[in-house]
């Protein structure tokens, strides 16, 4: 019996990203199948936090859909939008935490903002999201009292404190040593698997990308639009263009000058 098809999860289509007569990037069109572990990457100034923006709302695109489970976006009133994104989880470069607030007050506010629980069981899902990212019995610290890897993860806690059907991630291990960067990834897979996300990622970290990533694709800055789609390790091997596999096969030292916009 043959598997069924994957199911689109995300769908852009035709996109063109631009501010004023500057073009970033033109004509991008890839699915995003569910269950996916997907990897936005290119070189300095490609587009990739920009595409993410579009993604998630924070810049219209110039032409062009983006699609969520076939529903769009782009044409969606403010109203729909909001609905659409309370199924999503969103973490940023710098873990986006509200420094003034404990670790459980940071994590709490989706479920205070969008569920009808009562306080305790509030605190339940608190502790039990804490736990999940390592933090268990951390719920009085402050951002500023925590290491940056564990202020990375108890950002995780709060974008899964809705159980969200995609996570977004905006350069996850930036800042992190590698053995932090590693157990950041591992808690990701470990996270997918267990709520069942989908997971977009900007990331340019070779490391990461290989150890998680199931589907990606390139922005390419001199011709403004993507060059390739696939797994990353596909791409690496057999890509048709020379400089995704350079891209892909570059050492740690010279990632150093391909980081995020």
């Amino acid at each position: 019996m043959n598997e069924s098809a994957p199911e689109v999860h995300i769908d852009v289509r035709d996109l063109t990203m631009a501010f004023g007569p500057k073009v970033i990037q033109r004509d991008l069109n890839f699915p995003i199948y569910r269950g996916d572990i997907f990897v936005i990457m290119g070189g300095s100034g490609c587009g990739k936090s920009t595409l993410l923006k579009h993604m998630l709302g924070l810049l219209e695109p110039a032409a062009g859909d983006i699609l969520y489970s076939g529903q769009s976006f782009t044409r969606a009133s403010s109203a729909e939008r909001d609905v659409m994104r309370r199924g999503w989880g969103i973490t940023y470069q710098s873990g986006g935490l509200f420094s003034a607030m404990t670790l459980e007050q940071n994590v709490s506010l989706p479920l205070q903002l969008y569920t009808d629980y009562t306080a305790t069981q509030i605190a339940d899902v608190v502790d039990y999201k804490l736990s999940l990212v390592g933090l268990g019995g951390f719920q009085s610290y402050y951002p500023a009292e925590i290491s940056g890897g564990m202020r990375k993860r108890a950002a995780l806690a709060r974008a899964i404190a809705l159980d969200p059907q995609i996570l977004f991630f905006d350069e996850p291990s930036a800042g992190l040593d590698p053995i932090s960067s590693r157990l950041l990834d591992d808690l990701i897979l470990e996270l997918k698997e267990s709520i069942g996300a989908t997971v977009v990622m900007v990331t340019h970290e070779l490391e990461s990308i290989f150890a998680i990533a199931t589907n990606s694709v390139y922005l390419d800055a001199s011709s403004r639009t993507m060059i390739d789609y696939g797994d990353p390790r596909q791409l690496r091997d057999s890509s048709e263009q020379p400089v995704v596999r350079q891209f892909l096969a570059r050492s740690a030292a010279a990632g150093e000058d391909m980081g995020s916009e």
